[in-house]
């Protein structure tokens, strides 16, 4: 049984407090590049049509050659670099606009508050990377699921603990971070699955993101998402395999030798078998209006 008031110990407890604020001024910056963006659109700048990244290195340079007073579209097209330069001709397009005074001295404000917060991210990243490093190996380990990256591991250490023995096992663990559905029934009878109910916000966003980012790898994690999604849709999806993300941390975190080993993205087919396969595919076909008739290889 999980005890309800459990305290970290003092390095975790520091750690939560930085990955917290960290996502805070994340959440803040990413508020102020938005505002950007609007601005931009509001001037009938439309950069960010061309541009995938306004904030890159190009699209940094044409802003800041707005706010000097630059108006002229060829030359600040011509601030391109790199990749950017082959779409010169769309970007002389999207500075046809009317940009004046009032852009500009918005534009200047919230570039300066989004390089104080980037300034401020990285400052707080620094003082994780010293509260973090006494579990270094862990950080490691977890960085070898399919979607979990350095920041993600460095949230889930810090908002799940080392300590395992609270949570005898991976399901205690997960109905704790919600990310176990519960199950609606009325009168003895179940009427399938209900809602996981609000955990920790934090764990679920770095659950949430590792989930998607696995969607981008040939791994079973991968494999496992796609195919959620294909029936049940991208935030079901997200949603189980985050769990099943969780499930494995469970794992890595009690054994302190554990690593992580990928079933592979064709676990499903190899399990399923030849035959069941073979069923499926026909009944597929079938449900989209073909007859089917098989006639086995030379």
């Amino acid at each position: 049984m999980i005890r309800p008031s459990f305290v970290p110990p003092p390095p975790i407890r520091r750690l939560r407090d930085l990955t917290r604020y960290r996502a805070a001024l994340v959440s803040d910056c990413t508020g102020e590049k938005n505002r950007v963006e609007k601005l931009l659109e509001d001037a009938q700048i439309k950069l960010s049509v061309v541009a995938s990244d306004i904030f890159g290195v190009s699209g940094r340079d044409m802003m800041a050659a707005l706010i000097a007073g630059q108006r002229d579209p060829k030359v600040l097209a011509q601030l391109a670099r790199s990749r950017m330069r082959v779409k010169i001709p769309q970007l002389e397009e999207a500075f046809v606009g009317r940009f004046g005074e009032h852009h500009r001295f918005l534009l200047a404000k919230m570039l300066q508050r989004v390089d104080a917060i980037s300034a401020d991210i990285a400052e707080v990243d620094a003082r994780i990377d010293a509260e973090i490093a006494p579990f270094a190996d862990t950080v490691a380990r977890l960085d070898q699921i399919p979607g979990v990256g350095v920041t993600a591991a460095r949230v889930i250490i810090a908002e799940v603990g080392l300590d395992m023995s609270r949570f005898p096992t991976s399901s205690h663990l997960t109905s704790w971070a919600k990310f176990a559905p519960g199950v609606k029934e009325s009168a003895g009878r179940k009427k399938g699955r209900g809602s996981t109910g609000h955990g920790n916000r934090y764990l679920a966003s770095a659950l949430g993101e590792a989930a998607v980012g696995s969607a981008r790898t040939d791994t079973f994690l991968g494999e496992r998402y796609r195919r959620l999604a294909r029936r049940r849709g991208s935030k079901k999806a997200m949603v189980a395999v985050g769990r099943s993300i969780l499930v494995i941390v469970w794992q890595l975190l009690s054994d302190p030798n554990a690593h992580f080993h990928d079933l592979g993205p064709d676990f499903y087919a190899n399990r399923l078998g030849a035959d069941r396969t073979k069923r499926n595919h026909i009944r597929q076909l079938e449900a989209l209006g073909y007859k089917v008739t098989l006639e086995p290889a030379a």
